[in-house]
């Protein structure tokens, strides 16, 4: 089967790879909040134990260094995490046996629910815990399709992707599922200076970065750009740069991406001292362990 990110031509000699979720929109609250933590209550039924299942949740998803994980990690942490909570064990809250799921994570090519149907596929049975892991998934998918909508781009972005593309290739790697970035970018009009949507489906951002990148730019021609520690461990892995979208002060990041660290990024001047200044504000914001 073809690879849209290995068949893609640069048209550039630099190449902008940029996050979804929690970078060009502000809607990490609005869908953790209203649609993951809802589906994870219901799905791992903890129902007697949900307020600390939603800190829990918000913890890893929104306030920790593991913000932007892949969905499935962060359960098996979010759950973790749930199990440790003396109040959670006062509730009578015990960690169900994760470790199909853990494996699966392990060895799977693509951590989303068609992962997940394929793996179980091959295999020839379907796992309770990953059926349930599926199930969840969908669930989730079917509340931000229910609620997530009319949520418009942080200012700064349309204008900001205008101005890259003069000189760069501009790809979205995202943990969001392809059909979820297309409308909801789509609804902006902000996909037309994207080369490619490059969701879930087609692996983890560590690969996307790779599979877009490898044999097409030269070393310090490909900028990362997200909200998360996972997507400057992604850019790293490929020995890429990164410039963070700050949580919290978002649209002043856009804004010094546009007006200062494009023409940095260009002149080569970015990486160093002006990428660790960068990286020291964004470290600064995320919290490494709960204080519950």
């Amino acid at each position: 089967m073809s690879d849209i990110l290995l068949d893609m031509k640069p048209s550039h000699k630099f190449l902008v790879c940029v996050d979804s979720d929690g970078c060009v929109f502000d809607n990490m609250d609005l869908k953790h909040k209203e649609c993951f933590c809802p589906a994870t209550v219901n799905v791992w039924h903890l129902q007697s134990v949900s307020r600390y299942a939603r800190q829990a949740a918000e913890f890893v998803n929104l306030y920790s260094k593991t913000r932007g994980m892949n969905r499935f990690p962060a359960l098996v942490r979010t759950l973790e995490l749930l199990a440790k909570r003396p109040e959670a064990i006062e509730r009578g809250y015990t960690l169900p046996d994760l470790t199909p799921l853990k494996k699966w994570i392990a060895e799977t090519k693509s951590l989303s629910a068609r992962g997940i149907q394929e793996y179980c596929g091959a295999a020839g049975e379907v796992d309770p815990i990953l059926e349930q892991a599926a199930r969840w998934s969908a669930e989730v998918d079917e509340n931000i399709e229910r609620i997530v909508h009319g949520v418009t781009a942080l200012p700064g972005v349309k204008e900001t992707f205008a101005h890259l593309s003069r000189f760069a290739d501009i790809v979205i790697v995202s943990a969001t599922p392809h059909e979820a970035i297309v409308r909801e970018w789509g609804a902006q009009g902000l996909l037309e200076n994207i080369t490619v949507v490059a969701g879930q489906e087609l692996g983890t951002k560590k690969e996307c970065i790779r599979k877009a990148a490898e044999g097409k730019y030269d070393p310090g021609c490909v900028l990362m750009v997200g909200d998360a520690p996972g997507d400057y461990e992604a850019a790293k892995a490929n020995n890429a740069l990164f410039y963070p979208i700050i949580p919290g002060d978002e649209v002043n990041s856009w804004k010094k991406l546009k007006e200062v660290v494009s023409q940095q990024f260009k002149d080569g001047t970015y990486a160093g001292a002006a990428m660790q200044e960068a990286l020291d504000a964004f470290d600064s914001v995320l919290q490494e362990e709960p204080n519950w």
